[in-house]
């Protein structure tokens, strides 16, 4: 697997080293040992899915708290996405910063967030199934959200008008 550093601390674009022949190919999507080398959380107990069955669809920015926050390993197994995360951590160089990330059934990307981050995404292809392994199980009541189109983080989204859930779009802009 190729770890390509984000300008997010902590925060990894991971490649799949391919192994090619005339019948396709095979490459690793996760290895505890690789991980532990980049200093990434191991731990991944519970894996979920999504499935968004229009384009533009935006799901986040979701984020938890009190001893729940989760590291996530983010894969687009079918359609494309455009993946964001915004670092949350207060004490970190990159706090309020964020990034988006393309991920793809053709690219094979996937997106590891750190713990202390909000993930979201847009949907830019119907019919879009993306995978998350995640480094806790899910609590409830330890789940926040803000809203996708907080001034203060200005998310270049690439659409204006997206299907957002009324849970989602009921987000607060976030109190520094």
């Amino acid at each position: 697997m190729i770890f390509i550093p984000t300008k997010l601390k902590g925060a990894f674009i991971i490649e799949p080293e391919k192994r090619s022949d005339e019948r396709g190919f095979f490459a690793r999507t996760y290895c505890a040992e690789e991980f532990k080398k980049h200093g990434l959380s191991t731990a991944m107990p519970q894996s979920n899915m999504s499935l968004s069955v229009y384009k533009n669809t935006i799901r986040g920015m979701h984020y938890q708290v009190d001893g729940a926050e989760e590291a996530k390993l983010i894969r687009c197994t079918q359609g494309s996405i455009l993946d964001v995360i915004i670092d949350i951590r207060k004490n970190s160089d990159t706090y309020c910063k964020y990034i988006a990330v393309e991920l793809t059934q053709q690219n094979y990307r996937m997106l590891y967030v750190p713990e202390g981050f909000a993930h979201g995404f847009l949907t830019l292809t119907d019919n879009v199934e993306v995978s998350y392994q995640v480094s806790q199980f899910y609590t409830p009541g330890k789940e926040k959200g803000i809203r996708w189109n907080d001034p203060l983080f200005a998310i270049d989204w690439q659409i204006t008008n997206p299907i957002v859930s009324e849970k989602d779009a009921s987000h607060p802009n976030y109190i520094k």
